[in-house]
């Protein structure tokens, strides 16, 4: 039973090492002189002009929350739209269901104002 998951263990090995070694090589060959400006914090080559601990406006994560919303509507609408006739009535009820949690959360998006552009 262990030898099936050897491929995957000697692969992710190997992906540890490149990244490591990677890693480790920058730092032997890299130069390594900082100085003032390039510990500086900045922002676009601008120096920072507020705080940088502010939240963000909640209109930023409804915005993220709908992308989500409906990215995960379509990547699971395609599939679901292949094969509805294999999977007959259960299938396509449970989409239903899937379609009307995705209605609660658009509904939520539409009520904190989200949709509305200033």
């Amino acid at each position: 039973m262990l030898t099936n998951y050897f491929p995957i263990l000697v692969f992710i090995a190997i992906g540890i090492a490149i990244g490591g070694g990677a890693l480790l090589l920058s730092r032997l060959i890299a130069p390594h002189r900082p100085d003032t400006e390039k510990l500086s914090p900045y922002e676009c080559g601008f120096a920072p002009f507020e705080d940088t601990r502010l939240p963000f406006d909640i209109r930023y994560y409804l915005v993220a929350l709908l992308f989500i919303l409906f990215d995960l509507e379509t990547a699971f609408f395609v599939p679901w739209a292949v094969v509805l006739r294999k999977i007959g009535v259960y299938g396509f009820s449970t989409m239903i269901i899937f379609l009307l949690i995705l209605v609660v959360g658009f509904i939520y998006e539409w009520k904190k104002g989200a949709l509305e552009w200033e």
